[in-house]
């Protein structure tokens, strides 16, 4: 006896064999089949879903559960839009009563509505004593007061009080650690907002370290919430680049840096996992970090920056390759996208691993001499479509007519056989699957603004992208990505199917019920 069967649904199963259907039949949290194979079936619940689109869960692979759950509860500075608004924000929050040394923390900060960043002794006017940290919305900045600048080694270079990308990690590395506790609580609210969003599973990117990880035992946080029975979804967790360690392993195991124990890449279970190594090579287009070939447009010849040494960077990506992970290389300029392909094609001389499956994350400027490589490395590109639906107005100004049509690309990457990854990077923007899969299908932001069209996929393309791919992505596709006897009953019921809608009505769609493990969960 099957313990539910969805009836009088329609079904896009995301499987080529049997694509569309009407019933589906789940038990112990699998999929026994779909179909007439599943209709006289006895089923101790039988669910009809009166016409409901269902599609496999949604899968996210690039997030940040911890950061976008304590972001949802610090005071944010957004949308002042005015210095004068934000010091008054900064100046309320510094006021609440805390403990003795605790930091006045505020999210929501972006300088370009400012046309400047905050300046230390802007800060310091209101903050009564406290330090202040402020962080910028892209995860790649942050703006501080004097009082945290003094406690700073005098070699990290700041601009009166603005730290960019690891300027900004040597700052927070003062603030440090978070407890599990705390983790714990900010993972959970963030992957119930998922939930509401038919995200079923996703890729935690980076943890542990690096830019945004917020303690070095972070793993245990997701660990306290599944053994509590309050992971709410199935997460991957990529470990930041930076906690590989030199190891003195076997001479025939090829490698010397290592995760202690020799922990890697698909350690875990179907819940919870070690997935790729997280390595940053450069920053972001909001933060004007993104390491670019030619200059930001309006600029006097800025170019961004790298992480980190460009040798450091690839000697790490080659590093991780020969000790058996899977990569994920944060880069989202082209100068950094050519560091990030060096290293790896490097690597693959080095030990051939055909079936690596290493992502660029981001890809947000790739020029067309690039897209042959993606390619002929099997390599994904793992990008954020919300990003320009939310921000492409400005990214397009920034790179110029030519390179806006280059960003965060579509056609290009499936015209040249690379798999196309959907994600959100969530808190960074807008999360929602929905919309990205608009924005994949129309190109336009949110103001209507038409960027890079050329690079337009269809919506079962970007369907793929957030299903059948992103399981790929994450070494899942064996149980997860589409609606096949034997996956794991992780599926999303939609109001409406978006192959039917227009596409402008797409992102609107109504998520009436997100299912994982077979069961209900919002």
């Amino acid at each position: 006896m099957l313990c539910t069967r969805l009836t009088n649904a329609h079904i896009l199963t995301m499987d080529p064999g049997h694509p569309v259907a009407h019933d589906l039949g789940i038990w112990r949290g699998r999929i026994v089949g779909v179909g007439e194979a599943v209709t006289s079936l006895p089923a101790r619940e039988i669910l009809d879903l009166g016409g409901a689109t269902v599609l496999p869960g949604f899968i996210d692979s690039h997030v940040h559960l911890a950061w976008a759950g304590l972001k949802a509860g610090t005071p944010s500075v957004a949308p002042c839009e005015r210095v004068e608004d934000i010091l008054a924000v900064v100046d309320a929050a510094a006021r609440r009563p805390a403990p003795s040394g605790a930091w006045v923390e505020l999210a929501g900060y972006d300088q370009r509505a400012l046309g400047r960043h905050l300046t230390a002794a802007e800060l310091d006017r209101v903050s009564h004593g406290r330090k202040v940290f402020l962080m910028h919305d892209s995860g790649h900045a942050c703006v501080v007061n004097t009082a945290v600048l003094e406690l700073l080694p005098a070699e990290i270079p700041h601009e009166q009080g603005f730290l960019a990308e690891s300027a900004m990690t040597a700052a927070r590395r003062l603030r440090l650690p978070y407890s599990q506790e705390e983790l714990a609580d900010a993972i959970e609210v963030a992957a119930r907002g998922c939930l509401d969003e038919g995200v079923t599973a996703c890729a935690e990117a980076g943890i542990g370290g690096g830019l945004l990880g917020h303690s070095p035992v972070e793993l245990g946080a997701y660990q306290l919430l599944r053994d509590r029975g309050r992971l709410p979804l199935r997460v991957q967790l990529m470990a930041s680049g930076d906690t590989l360690r030199p190891r003195a392993a076997h001479a025939d195991d090829g490698f010397i840096r290592a995760l202690d124990l020799g922990l890697r890449t698909g350690f875990g279970d179907d819940w919870l996992s070690l997935g790729a190594l997280k390595i940053y090579t450069d920053g972001g287009m909001m933060a004007r970090t993104a390491a670019l070939t030619s200059p930001y447009e309006g600029t006097a010849g800025d170019t961004g920056r790298f992480q980190d040494d460009p040798e450091r960077l690839a000697a790490l990506i080659v590093d991780g390759h020969l000790a058996g992970w899977q990569l994920a290389v944060h880069a989202i300029g082209d100068r950094a996208a050519d560091l990030a392909l060096d290293a790896l094609e490097r690597a693959q001389k080095l030990r051939p691993r055909p079936d690596a499956r290493h992502r660029i994350e981001h890809a947000g400027l790739i020029r067309p001499d690039q897209l042959p490589r993606f390619a002929a490395l099997g390599v994904s590109a793992v990008i954020q479509p919300n990003f320009l639906r939310s921000f492409g107005d400005d990214y397009a100004t920034v790179m110029g007519e030519e390179r806006s049509g280059w960003m965060y690309r579509g056609r290009g990457f499936l015209d040249h056989g690379v798999a196309l990854v959907g994600s959100s990077d969530r808190p960074v923007t807008d999360g929602s699957p929905l919309r990205a899969i608009q924005f994949m299908v129309e190109r336009t932001s949110a103001s209507g603004r038409l960027i890079g069209p050329g690079e337009a996929v269809t919506v079962d393309e970007a369907l793929r992208a957030y299903t059948v791919a992103g399981a790929r992505a994450c070494h899942w596709e064996r149980t997860a990505g589409a609606l096949t006897p034997g996956s794991r009953a992780d599926l999303v019921v939609l109001g409406d199917d978006p192959r039917r809608v227009d596409p402008s009505r797409i992102g609107a769609i109504e998520i009436l019920r997100t299912f994982v493990d077979g069961v209900q969960a919002s």
